[in-house]
C-alpha cells in the first residue's frame, strides 16, 4: 500500500505523520515540528515528538516526569502504550492497552485505545487482532462523527492490517 508521503495520515502534531507502511508516527517536517514544540513547551508534546524521532528513552523520561505532575492524564497513559511498543515491550503493552480499554469502554476515548491496540497487535504480527481492533476504532469514530483525520487514520490503518492479513501488496 505505497501512498504518496503528503496523503500520510496526520499524527496529532504539526510535522508528524503515521508512516502507513509501519503504523508509526514519524517527523516529516522537521521545521515545522520544531517551530511547534518550541511554542508549545508542554513536556508530553516533547514526548510525542521524541517518540517520532525514533528516540523512545528520551520520550520515556519525559513521560514518567510529566505522570509525576499529572498522574492520571489519558494521553500521557496511552503514549506510554507507544514506548512500551516501540521498546520491543509488546506484551506489557497489550496487557496495558486492555487495562486503559477497561477503564474508557463506552466513552468518547475508547476508540484511541483501539486504534492503540491495533497498532501493539500490528507489531506483533497478529494481523487479525489487529484488523479487529483498527475495525472497532473506525466504527467507534464513524458513530462518533469524529474528525476526518481520525477516521482516515484508522482507514489506513485497517487497510495495511489487512494487506498484511491476506498478503497484498
Amino acid at each position: 500500500m505505497m501512498i504518496d508521503r503528503r496523503e500520510w495520515p496526520d499524527a496529532g502534531f504539526p510535522g508528524i505523520a503515521v508512516d502507513p507502511e509501519t503504523l508509526n508516527a514519524v517527523v516529516v517536517d522537521e521545521e515545522r515540528c520544531q517551530a511547534a514544540l518550541e511554542t508549545s513547551g508542554s513536556l508530553e508534546d516533547r514526548a510525542v515528538v521524541e517518540l517520532a524521532r525514533g528516540n523512545v528513552n528520551e520520550a520515556a523520561e519525559l513521560i514518567v516526569e510529566a505522570r509525576y505532575r499529572d498522574p492520571e492524564s489519558f494521553q500521557l497513559k496511552v503514549l506510554e502504550l507507544d514506548v512500551l511498543r516501540l521498546g520491543n515491550r509488546n506484551d506489557r503493552a497489550l496487557e496495558r492497552a486492555r487495562q486503559i480499554l477497561a477503564e474508557v469502554k463506552g466513552t468518547p476515548r475508547e476508540a484511541m485505545v483501539h486504534q492503540y491496540l491495533g497498532k501493539i497487535q500490528f507489531s506483533r504480527g497478529q494481523f487479525a487482532a489487529a484488523e479487529d481492533a483498527f475495525t472497532k476504532a473506525l466504527e467507534l469514530r464513524v458513530a462518533a462523527s469524529a474528525d476526518a483525520s481520525l477516521i482516515y487514520s484508522s482507514t489506513v490503518a485497517l487497510g495495511r492490517a489487512r494487506e498484511e492479513r491476506f498478503g497484498g501488496s
